[in-house]
């Protein structure tokens, strides 16, 4: 689909296809380095992302306040295993808890597939029951349980055996599903990689009755909507003001390092003991000071109510280009469809005017997950570039 002429630092072309693993589909693109909104092939041409590296650039590429956070960790402490206390670990639990009122707890993993496992076998554990219910079209990570979990079935059926017990719903049927024997409902209030679909408030909110009336517990997977990329509020179900007993975060909560959390209420924390859970590398020295240093800049620049307004943006500006037949998403989790256009010939082009841009499951659907630092300039380029695009369809 891509032109690999565009990429012609071959050297490492040649030995990343030679030595690594082929699974993903790459751009042609070898990234040298980046700042804020930008990064930089090892040439030195600069592209807009849009894309913030599967949403985790939540404060921008390198923001000096994480990087000057972690070298300054790097020449400390780098790694010491949980079995032992440590003040940025405790800090990093503070002050993420401090953004998520009604969790009383919280524990570090490295990935949103982690926190995801540990969930559900948390939610399992805890009420004695096996039932997982998750809806169609959702991802919850490539692991064994969190694949199980999955309902978009390109993926979930690599698994030949999947995880007994995990059932797949359409989601305005899941309330009248859950029952006596669902340990819980796991829910991605946006389904981003599904094509960025929007489960209605009203539909979460009978779910979460329905768990409650079943004493069944309800699982946000908070991995692409958390730390405000939706707006307004820093977790999604804030915003629609519902209140899961779990919830599951990562992406951009180390801005770019490998940090995930499983956030948990009082009443579900009761029920953990030490050796229930476990992660070598959870919560580490370094993890946790990405943290601490991704919550400052949340907080100090406002990243919630800015992304509130930098959206509205975005929207608005989208109103000039009759191309664009739907926007869908919250805040600065969007996806565009083109009609009956496919959205990699939007992506191709806009490639091609250096603006990087994510794809879906759904062909139809072009996903933009852009750092939350990105201003309104940004946004003029990107529609400018589509614009253009409209004109040669």
């Amino acid at each position: 689909m891509f032109d690999r002429s565009l990429s012609p630092d071959t050297s490492a072309v040649e030995l990343e296809d030679r030595y690594h693993l082929h699974v993903y589909a790459k751009l042609p693109l070898v990234v040298d380095h980046a700042e804020g909104c930008w990064v930089f092939d090892h040439e030195g041409r600069r592209y807009l992302d849009l894309y913030g590296g599967h949403a985790v650039t939540a404060t921008g590429h390198c923001h000096p306040t994480v990087v000057e956070a972690l070298r300054r960790q790097v020449g400390e402490l780098i790694f010491y295993s949980n079995s032992v206390y440590n003040s940025v670990r405790a800090k990093a639990a503070q002050k993420l808890l401090s953004f998520c009122p009604g969790y009383a707890r919280v524990f570090f993993v490295n990935s949103g597939a982690e926190a995801n496992e540990n969930a559900i076998k948390l939610a399992r554990a805890l009420t004695g029951r096996t039932e997982i219910i998750s809806l169609e079209h959702s991802f919850h990570g490539r692991t064994y349980g969190s694949l199980s979990a999955t309902g978009i079935a390109k993926y979930r059926n690599y698994l030949n055996t999947p995880v007994p017990q995990h059932r797949i719903v359409p989601a305005e049927a899941a309330p009248s599903m859950v029952g006596s024997g669902t340990a819980a409902v796991l829910v991605e209030p946006i389904q981003s990689m599904g094509g960025v679909r929007v489960i209605s408030a009203e539909l979460l909110a009978d779910l979460e009755k329905a768990c409650r009336h079943h004493g069944a517990l309800l699982i946000f997977d908070e991995v692409q909507t958390g730390i405000g990329r939706t707006g307004k509020t820093f977790l999604y179900s804030q915003r629609l003001g519902l209140h899961p007993d779990i919830c599951t975060l990562a992406k951009g909560l180390g801005s770019g390092c490998p940090v995930g959390a499983v956030l948990l209420t009082e009443s579900v924390a009761a029920g953990v003991s030490p050796g229930d859970l476990g992660t070598t590398f959870g919560g580490s020295p370094l993890a946790s000071a990405a943290v601490l240093a991704t919550l400052e800049v949340v907080e100090k620049e406002r990243l919630p109510e800015h992304v509130e307004e930098v959206s509205s943006y975005l929207r608005h500006r989208l109103q000039d280009l009759s191309v664009v037949e739907e926007v869908r998403g919250q805040g600065l989790l969007i996806g565009l469809t083109f009609g009956d256009r496919p959205a990699g010939e939007a992506q191709q082009y806009l490639l091609s005017r250096s603006i990087l841009t994510g794809s879906s499951y759904d062909p139809r659907v072009l996903r933009l997950m852009p750092p939350l630092t990105l201003q309104p300039e940004h946004i003029d380029r990107f529609v400018e570039a589509l614009a253009e695009w409209q004109e040669g369809c």
